[in-house]
């Protein structure tokens, strides 16, 4: 049963390579470049999101310094008042809001690299589109001159009238001898 399945893989591969090859390579090449456009367009589509939620970030933490400077104020002010029992509220909230902005710079750094990399990869990305463009079309223009060379079926279609022209003189010529 084994060697059954076995050379049934291999006639299946063998069929598998065979198609492969029958098929036009300008058409796996318009697939590729089509290919490689969606993949670019999420790309793209994807960093834009990143950079919309960079500025959200970068608001928010403009925001955190605002409070943070508000509560250093605030501060002051009960110092002076000696109003220690309010002092605690307020230490205890510039600790959770210095945390917080702790978590947002990271958070942002993280969207920065992240923006990078994405950003290094659509220019490698729409490098390689253009090589397999010109690429395809290079075979595109080969094919097309290939097709020009070679007979089509139009430049070789033979009329009725031209076959029985051509019998004519064929017989004449083959009873006249």
């Amino acid at each position: 049963m084994t060697l059954v399945t076995r050379m049934s893989r291999l006639l299946r591969a063998d069929v598998n390579a065979v198609l492969d090859r029958i098929e036009e390579p300008a058409a796996l090449l318009r697939q590729a470049v089509r290919d490689m456009e969606g993949t670019l367009a999420r790309d793209e589509q994807r960093a834009r999101r990143l950079e919309s939620e960079q500025q959200e970030r970068a608001c928010r933490l403009t925001e955190i310094d605002r409070t943070l400077r508000e509560i250093d104020e605030q501060l002051d002010l009960c110092f002076r008042s000696d109003r220690e029992d309010l002092a605690r509220t307020l230490i205890r909230r510039r600790l959770e809001t210095e945390q917080f902005q702790r978590l947002a710079t990271d958070r942002q750094e993280g969207l920065s690299r992240t923006l990078t990399e994405l950003r290094n990869r659509i220019v490698e990305n729409r490098q390689r589109l253009a090589e397999v463009r010109r690429r395809a079309e290079l075979i595109t223009d080969e094919s097309r001159e290939d097709a020009d060379d070679g007979w089509t079926a139009t430049s070789v279609a033979v009329r009725d009238a031209d076959v029985e022209v051509a019998f004519l003189r064929e017989k004449s010529r083959r009873t006249g001898s």
